[in-house]
């Protein structure tokens, strides 16, 4: 190759490069700007390099963001870039975003370790432990397809009990095989995917924990951004009860335009709009849920360890009278607070672990799956079908 071919491929390999990386909503412009302020970890499917995700040891070995389509392809992590840019430490949390991100539950009860003992249940009283919010997580080991991290703690209850923890988590690339073995699907050729697993442990390495005085479980949740047709999906069983078990009052009452029982799913809007929560009882929530953003054709899934017969932690602000009576799925649209302020605006697909009374040594384990896909509608419909039970016209018109 003479001098001045190679000057003109240079040039153009530039152009391509600046041209995505300054292209917001992007992979690539999102793995550039995280550069600029955190070590980032990139890591890449082992059968598709197109198939990416962005990991930060310092926020706790979060999953940033990731895309099907390699740096010119959609990031489907919410960011909050002002924050991440400013370093600072905010009151209460410090909402980076992220797609998959470790925390601990309950929220709230006599179990939480987000309020003091003897505080009030209020957001003034309420802050995130630094262990999840702050403070970075050391990695272990890392390869092209996956990275692994650990943290010790210490935290107190609002019962005034002491936890000692090891927090253990690994972040693992999908290839297409393991994501059709997952969701159980026949081959997805037609469409343009992306999926990671995070395997999430704590053990207790204090005295043995009891009933009484307080356990913990492993929460995980994701943000992804929202749109004016973006809509949450959370499949249910009938197992147990004819109509799904259900809370959907955590920041009040939601209008029945924003939320809609079907006969296989409950469906709630995600458009950033409205502050708005719901959560099913393992005893009605299956092992998957999702979204599906009609104005980019994205479909998303999460699929998670659940035991319909395990206790789970309940987390809403105030002293439980069965604690152990929680969800196991939760989702979160983001909407104005009364001051007119707003964190996001984002969407949560979130899914906690079932809780059991550790002895010392003693590990919980909880496995988190993350899916995207994109393509032509007829094909991300067998999808939906397959493995949420609905079709993506029935979620549509559910608003």
């Amino acid at each position: 190759m003479t001098v001045g071919c190679q000057k003109q491929k240079n040039k153009q390999e530039k152009t391509v490069e600046e041209n995505t990386t300054s292209q917001e909503g992007t992979f690539g412009y999102d793995l550039a700007f995280l550069k600029k302020y955190k070590p980032v970890i990139l890591l890449t499917a082992p059968d598709d390099r197109q198939s990416q995700a962005i990991v930060v040891a310092d926020y706790q070995g979060r999953v940033m963001t990731s895309t099907t389509s390699g740096d010119s392809g959609n990031s489907f992590g919410w960011l909050n870039y002002g924050l991440i840019k400013s370093g600072e430490n905010k009151p209460h949390i410090n909402a980076l975003g992220g797609e998959d991100r470790f925390w601990l539950s309950p929220e709230g009860g006599q179990f939480s370790v987000y309020f003091q003992k003897g505080k009030p249940f209020t957001f003034e009283n309420w802050q995130t432990p630094a262990v999840i919010d702050s403070e970075p997580f050391e990695t272990v080991s890392e390869g092209l397809s996956s990275v692994k991290f650990r943290k010790k703690t210490a935290l107190e209850n609002h019962s005034g009990t002491k936890l000692d923890l090891l927090i253990e988590r690994e972040v693992k690339m999908l290839s297409k095989g393991e994501i059709a073995k997952i969701l159980k699907i026949s081959t997805f050729d037609q469409v343009r995917a992306t999926a990671y697993t995070t395997i999430n442990a704590i053990t207790n390495t204090g005295a043995d924990w009891k009933r009484e005085t307080g356990a913990l479980g492993i929460w995980i949740l994701g943000m992804f951004k929202p749109s004016p047709r973006t809509t949450i999906v959370a499949p249910f069983s009938t197992t147990h009860s004819k109509e799904p078990l259900l809370t959907s009052n955590y920041f009040g009452a939601i209008p029945v335009d924003r939320l809609v029982t079907g006969n296989a799913a409950v469906f709630l809007k995600a458009d950033g709009k409205f502050r708005s929560k719901i959560g099913l009882s393992p005893k009605s929530a299956k092992n998957v849920a999702g979204s599906y953003d009609a104005e980019k054709g994205i479909l998303t899934i999460i699929s998670y360890d659940i035991d319909e017969k395990g206790e789970y932690l309940k987390s809403t602000w105030e002293k439980h009278e069965d604690p152990f009576g929680g969800d196991a799925l939760n989702s979160y649209n983001d909407g104005p607070l009364e001051d007119g302020s707003q964190m996001g605006p984002f969407y949560e697909l979130e899914s906690s672990s079932k809780t059991n009374i550790l002895r010392q040594n003693e590990k919980l384990t909880h496995h988190h799956s993350t899916f995207h896909f994109e393509g032509d509608k007829a094909s991300l419909n067998k999808i939906s079908l397959s493995v949420l039970g609905v079709e993506l016209d029935t979620i549509e018109k559910a608003f």
